[in-house]
């Protein structure tokens, strides 16, 4: 080898070495869901494509994810420089000049093209304050091969009535085989998410238009009855312990008839990992004749918190991941019934993502969705499963145990009422909402 080569490969090397060196990297914390893992395995091509910028993902079970999340831009901690936040942080956290605007993104990611519904949910005061990564509405997803064997049609816009009578025809336990499987485990983003967009349809509300809780009304408790006399007579065994992770996993192994949860179910209802892949149907959240349906509005997003040092960096990973490029990067590697759903209009005008047989019904859940006006009765807050205020993640919480605790049978349904009731009044007067 001659001298001159020699040094042209040594500075060669010691070129990708002072690139390596000088990498920027980033920590981005998220939920342990399959879309953000599939995120995950493709930051490969973001780091190709960004030489200069490393990844470090925190991946944490939901309850825990938020926690901690919580704590560290409260605190100032900075030990994220992304988080996956949902709806109901973005505009709390936004007010409070805890999050980086997203509004001088580059042109071609296109924030008009955002679902209106979606975008609106993470925007304050004209700043977008999270890019979505994928928005929900709920719906139901049921068995169409056990609806058959039980004779029954689910409609396509179905009541609780209707839930309740598919639930008892289709439970098998003998075969492990349960109607209906619901979110009990506590949480106020787990079995409150579900129980608070349940009671909208059955006339129930946090608070009246005083702020003075409600859960000692008959509306909480007709929620709360019917919800315990499916889920006791129909659910599976242990539901107290399952959120959404465990309830997929329960659909995908054949033992749910119906399940009532995440519009973002559907692509790993009907993927690869399922068994019951070609039997699924979908329908829209049931109501109860009192015109509200039991379905939400949530997108988990990506937001930088204020204290970054890496804004910059983070603000390209998060244009990356939420882009039109990845969604057609997902749809290239694992078909468009895989890509993030419910946060681009030009993806539901797609002809191709138009063939995906939830795709209509995930659009008309989240554009049915009036985070303004929820419930049958008027409400002084914001928000379809949650009341946009920061006293609600730690009350519903604790609300949430009450109620998982009633699905475990360690207390009776109405001192879970009763309890809650307490918690909530004692919590609002503390907070002076109430006097």
């Amino acid at each position: 080898m001659t001298l001159t080569l020699r040094a042209l490969l040594g500075a060669s090397v010691a070129a990708g070495l002072s690139t390596a060196a000088l990498a920027e990297t980033i920590t981005i914390a998220t939920v342990n869901n399959g879309d953000m893992i599939r995120m995950q395995g493709l930051t490969s091509e973001f780091t190709a494509a960004n030489p200069d910028i490393t990844v470090e993902w925190v991946t944490l079970e939901e309850n825990v994810l938020r926690q901690k999340v919580t704590t560290d831009i409260a605190t100032k901690g900075g030990q994220f420089d992304i988080m996956t936040i949902g709806t109901y942080e973005v505009p709390i956290w936004g007010k409070q000049g805890w999050l980086v605007s997203l509004n001088d993104l580059p042109a071609e990611f296109d924030i008009d093209d955002l679902l209106p519904a979606i975008r609106g949910g993470l925007t304050v005061d004209g700043n977008l304050y999270a890019a979505p990564f994928y928005g929900e509405s709920s719906m139901v997803m049921y068995r169409t091969d056990l609806m058959e064997k039980a004779g029954l049609t689910m409609p396509e816009a179905p009541t609780w009535a209707d839930i309740k009578a598919a639930a008892a025809a289709m439970t098998d336990k003998e075969n492990e085989i349960y109607g209906i499987c619901l979110r009990g485990k506590a949480g106020w983003g787990e079995n409150m998410a579900f129980l608070t967009a349940m009671s909208n349809s059955y006339g129930a509300r946090w608070f009246d238009m005083d702020w003075k809780p409600q859960f000692d009304g008959a509306a909480w408790k007709a929620t709360l009855t019917d919800y315990l006399d499916m889920m006791n007579n129909f659910g599976p065994p242990g539901a107290s312990n399952n959120g959404f992770n465990e309830n997929l996993a329960l659909f995908q192994q054949g033992k749910c008839g119906m399940w009532i949860d995440a519009t973002v179910a559907a692509s790993f209802v009907t993927g690869a990992d399922s068994t019951v892949a070609d039997k699924v149907g979908f329908a829209l959240a049931p109501d109860n004749g009192l015109g509200r349906r039991s379905n939400w509005l949530w997108a988990w997003s990506l937001a930088i918190p204020a204290g970054t040092q890496k804004e910059a960096s983070a603000k390209k990973f998060v244009e990356w991941a939420t882009s039109k490029a990845y969604l057609e990067l997902v749809a290239s590697k694992e078909g468009w019934a895989n890509v993030p759903p419910g946060t681009r209009t030009s993806l539901y005008e797609n002809p191709e993502y138009a063939k995906i047989p939830f795709a209509k019904m995930t659009l008309d859940s989240i554009n049915s969705a009036d985070p303004t006006n929820p419930t049958v009765d008027p409400v002084p807050y914001v928000g379809v499963q949650f009341v946009a205020i920061p006293e609600f993640q730690g009350l519903a919480t604790a609300v949430g145990q009450q109620f998982s605790a009633a699905l475990a049978g360690t207390t009776s349904l109405d001192d879970a009422l009763k309890n809650s009731q307490d918690l909530a009044i004692r919590e609002m007067t503390k907070a002076g909402y109430i006097k």
